[in-house]
Parts: C-alpha cells; sequence; structure tokens
C-alpha cells in the first residue's frame, strides 16, 4: 500500500481517579510506514503503554480516550464497530507484551494455544493447516525440535523462548504491523540480543511493521531507523534513531540519554583497596534432584553450583554476571544462606556460617542482607511504609520507639519523605518500592548488601537515582555489596571486581578494568558483544555474538561446558575442564586457549 500503515492524530488519553482528571496521553501524533520499525522510548509513567493500548482500543475505565485518530490500512479504529476491530485486534495488529509467562494457560501446551488462537482470528483455516503454520514459524524464530517443543507447557519453556513463542503468537495471523511493548527488559543481554536480530530479520523477510517501545535508548537504537521520545504523555522528540542519540535536541531526551552508563567511553573504573575479607567462598557446589519426567521414581541431578570460589572485601563492590541459568539465583540464596552447600564453606566475618547456632545464625543475619528483584512481591500490600522499615527491627528485639525513630532515620536517608510513611505499597512506583526494600535493610545496619537484580525492573533514570543512593550509602556506612546482574553497564558503574559465571561456575574472574577492557574468555567476549549501548563496541556483534542457550545443567557437556557454543573450541576442550588459570593481578579465567583468542582479536582489533 503507498502511504501510511498507520497514521495518528491528536490522541488523548484521560485517567478519571478519586473525581480528578488528568491526561495520561496528549495530543499524540505519528506515522508508521509499512515495513518500518518506529521506536518509542520514555522513562516509566511517561504513558508508553497506554500509548500501545489505546492504539487498539483496549482502553477501559478508569482511561478513556478522548480525542483524536488512530487510522490503520485506511480505517479508523477509534470508530470502527466491535466487528471490525476484532477483525483488526490479534488478526491484522499483533501484540508482544513483557510477560509472556503471564499470556498463556500453564495447563494447555503452547502450539495448542497457539492453534486455537489462529483460528479464532481465521476461522477458515483447519486444524492441521494451523498446526503446520506454527510449526512453520517455530522454526523461523529458531525454536529447537519444533515438533516436539510443540507439546509442551509454558512451564517447560526459558524466558528467552518464552518470549519467541510470543513472537509467533504476535506473527501467526499474518499481521502488517507488531505492537512490541518493553519486550526485552526482563531477559539477559545475550537473549535481548537475540531477540532483537530475529525481529530485524522477520521484519526484512516478512514485511511486518513494527512499534518498538522499551524505557532504553541504547535498546531501541539497535533496531529502530526513526524514534519518538515520549515525557509525560506528550511526544516531545522525533526524528532517525542515530541523530537523536547523536545530538538530541530536547532537554528531556538529554537527560536520558546522560543517565546512560557508559562502558567505554570516558570511563573511570572502581579500583579495589586492599582490605579484610568480609565475605570468603570456598569451593561451594549446590546440586539438586528433580524428578525425572514421566517415571514414578526416577531423578536427574542438576548441578546449579560447581565449585565456586571467590571473597569479598570490606567496603569492596563484588559484581556476579552471567545469563539466565548461569547459577547467579542460586547462588544468591547461598550467600543470603537461605540454602546450604552440599560442600564447601561459606565464612562471613571469619565465621563458618555451617558452624553457628541457630541463635547466633538469628544474630549475624542482621550483618548481611538481602535486596530482591521484584518490588512489587517482595512487600506487603497491606501494611504502612513505616511499619514495614519498622517490622525488621521489632524481629529483633528494638523496642517500639526506637524502631520509629530508625526508621524515620532510614526513610530520609532513602530519599522517602515523611508522607510516605502512613502509605501502603498500592500506587507507588517500582523506584519508591525499591526505596523502602533498602530502608528495611539499612536499619539492621548491615555490613554486606546482597543485591540480586534489584534495578532490573527500573528504568534508566530509577536505576541511575539508586545507584547514586548506594554509593552515597556506601560511602555513609562502609559496607559492602555483591551486585548480581545481568546487565553488564551497571556493574561497570558500580563494581570493583567482577565474576563471570557459565553453568555454574565462575569462567572469568578479574578486575572492573580488564574484564571491559581485555576480557579473557569468549564467553565474556560475548556477553560484551550484546550489551546495549549508543557507543561504538569493541566486541562486534557479527563476530562475538552467540546463537541458542546454555546446554541443560543436568546434561552438561563433556569437558569445558562452554565448547559447544564456542568458536574457537578445539579437540582438547572435548577432554579437559580448565580451571580457573590465573593470568596477572589476581585475574583468571577458565579457558585452555585465552592467548590465542586473544591474539585473534587483538590482530582483528587493529586490521
Amino acid at each position: 500500500m503507498s502511504g501510511p500503515i498507520l497514521a495518528v492524530s491528536n490522541l488523548g488519553v484521560e485517567l478519571q481517579r478519586a473525581g480528578k482528571t488528568r491526561r495520561v496521553v496528549d495530543d499524540v501524533g505519528f506515522a508508521l510506514a509499512p515495513g518500518e520499525v518506529l521506536g518509542l522510548v520514555g522513562e516509566a509513567g511517561s504513558g508508553k503503554s497506554v500509548l500501545a493500548r489505546a492504539l487498539v482500543r483496549a482502553i477501559s475505565s478508569p482511561l478513556e480516550i478522548v480525542s483524536g485518530k488512530v487510522v490503520f490500512e485506511g480505517k479508523d479504529i477509534l470508530s470502527a464497530d466491535r466487528r471490525e476491530l476484532m477483525a483488526i485486534r490479534g488478526n491484522r495488529i499483533g501484540f508482544i507484551g513483557a510477560n509472556p509467562m503471564g499470556s498463556l494457560d500453564p495447563r494447555l501446551s503452547i502450539g495448542s494455544q497457539i492453534v486455537e488462537k489462529l483460528r479464532s482470528v481465521k476461522p477458515g483455516i483447519g486444524r492441521a493447516e494451523a498446526r503446520e503454520k506454527v510449526l512453520e514459524l517455530f522454526g523461523r524464530v529458531r525454536i529447537p525440535s519444533p515438533d516436539a517443543r510443540f507439546h509442551e507447557a509454558p512451564f517447560q519453556f526459558s524466558g528467552g523462548m518464552m518470549q519467541r513463542v510470543m513472537i509467533v503468537d504476535a506473527l501467526v495471523s499474518d499481521p502488517s504491523l507488531v505492537i512490541a511493548d518493553n519486550i526485552t527488559q526482563p531477559l539477559d543481554v545475550t537473549v535481548a540480543a537475540q531477540i532483537i536480530r530475529l525481529i530485524d530479520d522477520l521484519r526484512q523477510s516478512l514485511g511486518t511493521a513494527f512499534l518498538f517501545i522499551s524505557s532504553s535508548l541504547p535498546v531501541v537504537a539497535q533496531i529502530a531507523e526513526r524514534t519518538l521520545v515520549m515525557q509525560r504523555g506528550r511526544i516531545v522528540e522525533e526524528g532517525r534513531t542515530e541523530d537523536i542519540a547523536a545530538n538530541p535536541g530536547q532537554a528531556y531526551t538529554r537527560t536520558l540519554i546522560s543517565r546512560i552508563p557508559p562502558i567505554w567511553n570516558n570511563v573511570s573504573a572502581p579500583v579495589a583497596t586492599e582490605a579484610e575479607a568480609v565475605l570468603k567462598i570456598d569451593n561451594v557446589t549446590r546440586t539438586y534432584r528433580v524428578r525425572r519426567r514421566n517415571t514414578f521414581n526416577g531423578f536427574n541431578a542438576v548441578k546449579a553450583i560447581r565449585g565456586v570460589s571467590f571473597t569479598v572485601k570490606a567496603r569492596e563492590n563484588f559484581g556476579i554476571v552471567g545469563e539466565s541459568g548461569c547459577g547467579k539465583s542460586t547462588l544468591t540464596r547461598l550467600l543470603a544462606w537461605l540454602e546450604q552447600p552440599d560442600s564447601g564453606c561459606i565464612a562471613f566475618l571469619g565465621k563458618d556460617l555451617s558452624q553457628l547456632s541457630s541463635r547466633s545464625l538469628t544474630e549475624f543475619r542482621k550483618s548481611f542482607q538481602l535486596l530482591l528483584q521484584d518490588p512489587y512481591g517482595s512487600l506487603p500490600a497491606n501494611m504502612p511504609v513505616q511499619r514495614m522499615i519498622e517490622e525488621p527491627l521489632l524481629i529483633h528485639g528494638v523496642g517500639k520507639a526506637e524502631a520509629a525513630r530508625l526508621a524515620q532515620e532510614a526513610m530520609a536517608e532513602v530519599g522517602l519523605s515523611m508522607e510516605f510513611a502512613e502509605r501502603l505499597p498500592v500506587g507507588l512506583s517500582a523506584g519508591q518500592r525499591q526505596r523502602i526494600n533498602i530502608a528495611r535493610a539499612l536499619v539492621l545496619k548491615p555490613q554486606l548488601l546482597i543485591l540480586d537484580e534489584t534495578l532490573s525492573a527500573l528504568d534508566q533514570v530509577e536505576q541511575a537515582e539508586l545507584l547514586d543512593l548506594f554509593t552515597r550509602l556506601q560511602a555513609t556506612h562502609g559496607f559492602s555489596y555483591v551486585f548480581i546482574s545481568h546487565d553488564l553497564a551497571l556493574v561497570r558503574r558500580m563494581c570493583h571486581r567482577i565474576a563471570v559465571m557459565y553453568l555454574g561456575r565462575i569462567v572469568e574472574l578479574a578486575d572492573n578494568a580488564t574484564l571491559f577492557e581485555h576480557p579473557h574468555h569468549p564467553y565474556t567476549r560475548a556477553l560484551l558483544s550484546a550489551m546495549p549501548t549508543l557507543e561504538d563496541n569493541r566486541f562486534p556483534r557479527s563476530r562475538y555474538l552467540l546463537d541458542g542457550e546454555p546446554p541443560s545443567p543436568i546434561e552438561l557437556p563433556s569437558g569445558c561446558s562452554f565448547r559447544s557454543r564456542c568458536p574457537r573450541a578445539q579437540g582438547d576442550c572435548q577432554r579437559i575442564d580448565p580451571p580457573l588459570l590465573v593470568i596477572d593481578g589476581g585475574n583468571a579465567a577458565a579457558c585452555l586457549h585465552m592467548h590465542e583468542a586473544l591474539t585473534e582479536k587483538e590482530t582483528a582489533d587493529v586490521e
């Protein structure tokens, strides 16, 4: 068709609550060409997701569309009757959200659900034809063994594979437009990079247009030709993505870009100082028994943690990075002593935690606190904010008056005014909720904070504010951080030393500058290549980005566990599982051919 496939003009959406009216989408207009990828970027609460729903008229009370036109393929969606709307929504316009697990019935197989969706929007298609269509798309989005996985339930898919399933769900009806709303935010960097590359391939092969929504401009810059910048419901800047990134015209856009942590340009990497060890992990292992499918009493061993060792010094920030399934979350539970290792030693302040009595351990727990990823599920919904912050103190025997005083001090320190004291969590932003979690940990005066993906649910503005807060708190209180994340940009800014995990093992351990500028393990270079950044990536994706997912921890490859994905694997990699080999200055990597790979990389960079 000639002209835009989607033309939006003067679109307005209002929120009506408690007798007050607020514009959450205000006079928005833009056009999207056939086969184009248009980016939409803005911080949380800017109105991006409301706009996405308004485009397909999926708006309900207390939201209301009050003005504008949304013309799709020549038809105004806002004036369409119900039958016309159903012919467009889910058929000509597909939608992919950020929560794939919440989009499907957990009781039914993946394939059967997508087949039924296709037959509901295209009643003339038979079941066999629909099944073939779904299997073809499974292959296109690179889901391995499509016939077998067609019959599996959602819980049997990883987060990255589930997002591929949702892409199939959106494309199965051959739409001309797909709205992708924050689809990479919950994914680790390698999977997110694979998904973006996949969408670009599908756009080129199928001619589908995409509205790609994200809170991260570096993510949008990887795929979108043009970008809209949204602030408080209005489009404040529009243009070619590379022009906006290089020369933003609006103060808000410049603020968004300034909050992006640099990776290589003008970086002052944190440098560790010599200090006593606060936490020492020595050869820790953890294996789970899981029931073998279709058997009564058969079990498999999942080797989640395999011989992990490291130390964390006083006032040090120690980072742990890796893909989903590498063992980060299991290691978190072990460090917080929520689970005990099968073997090895975890010592805090020189004391082996396994040797402490129950009473001593309870007292010791005040000194190491865990901050979780989910700012919504980690707080009780029916408890006022100040009461939540007092709770840890009351558990440890502090009097009510003293607990109230300390809670109020902690609230002030994390940037929560007293007007929050009697409020419930409902209505608070993700960043405000995480400040409550930080205050809950802070009141116990810990010496170690374990941050398990604590910032991953936040947009870049909120992340930057909390990183500044963590820095100020450390300067004041002198505690150490264990910073567990899949976001290498955050780790780059915060951490003195970093461990890279793969399939339950540390494959590289290095100081900040060495890891980002001269990584020794091929897996580390693959992670760096996948990072979304506005800078020139020193590790281009065409050379280093991995395909597929790690092997199952139930069936580990012989020899080096990374060899099945390694571009440098050789014959001895099938026989030898390399330990961490010390390189220099305490840096180490588990690779038999690290020096050969480095020589080749350096030669390529010079060329």
